[in-house]
């Protein structure tokens, strides 16, 4: 039988989805701090907690966005930009291409956006440097020293952000997307040499009308990635 708690987590976990497109509400600072301590309770390997967050709002994001979509839409300046480590896969098999396509084909479809269009996907891609509206934009580094042990803890703490500002009836979207440009992040933000930047994520109350925030992707059944031995 479910107890209370149980329903309770398992629907802030279920719900989490990432949102693309927000209401432009402020989330009172506050706020902000009280998710990051509560994420803070993330497991870290001899608790050395490798992670570091960055919280743009008001003016600084406003300037941070302006330069990244200036560098987004010029080619010429983007082509001088790169992930500063490999995200996805360098060869692509399934099911995971297969699965990357479906959920870029859904969200261009609740978008009504045409297979070929490269406009409508260039500047639905630039939303990203937008933080999607979301009056809160959050950038996460980590101590270049640090190896792989700390970028899994790290991982479990950024679930924890996301579910923490879900509970408080906030939403979020993890973004990759911001790898790209982490030079001008780190100039206009001011982060150090010595960290590498992980992600972003826009955090903010979701827009509740947006077309592409009734996307929910699907997950495998669990035969496809669960052996039992008994």
């Amino acid at each position: 039988m479910n107890t209370p708690l149980q329903s309770a987590v398992d629907q802030v976990i279920t719900s989490r989805y990432s949102c693309r497109a927000f209401r432009p509400d402020p989330v009172p600072r506050e706020t902000i701090a009280e998710i990051l301590s509560v994420a803070a309770r993330a497991p870290s390997g001899t608790n050395i907690q490798p992670w570091k967050a960055w919280v743009l709002t008001g003016d600084t994001k406003a300037r941070v966005s302006e330069r990244l979509l200036a560098a987004f839409d010029d080619p010429e300046e983007a082509a001088t930009h790169s992930d500063p480590w490999q995200y996805y896969p360098k060869q692509w098999v399934s099911p995971y291409i297969d699965r990357r396509r479906k959920v870029g084909m859904q969200l261009y479809g609740l978008l009504g956006i045409q297979k070929g269009d490269a406009k409508r996907m260039h500047e639905q891609f630039a939303r990203n440097y937008r933080f999607f509206d979301a009056p809160v934009g959050l950038i996460f580094t980590v101590d270049r020293i640090m190896e792989q042990g700390s970028w899994l803890d790290y991982g479990m703490f950024l679930q924890n952000v996301m579910l923490a500002a879900k509970a408080r009836g906030l939403d979020t979207c993890p973004q990759a997307a911001l790898l790209q440009f982490h030079r001008l992040i780190r100039q206009e933000v001011g982060i150090p040499d010595n960290e590498t930047l992980i992600c972003g994520m826009s955090l903010g109350h979701a827009d509740p009308d947006a077309a592409e925030n009734a996307l929910r992707t699907e997950r495998a059944a669990l035969e496809d990635w669960v052996a039992f031995r008994d």
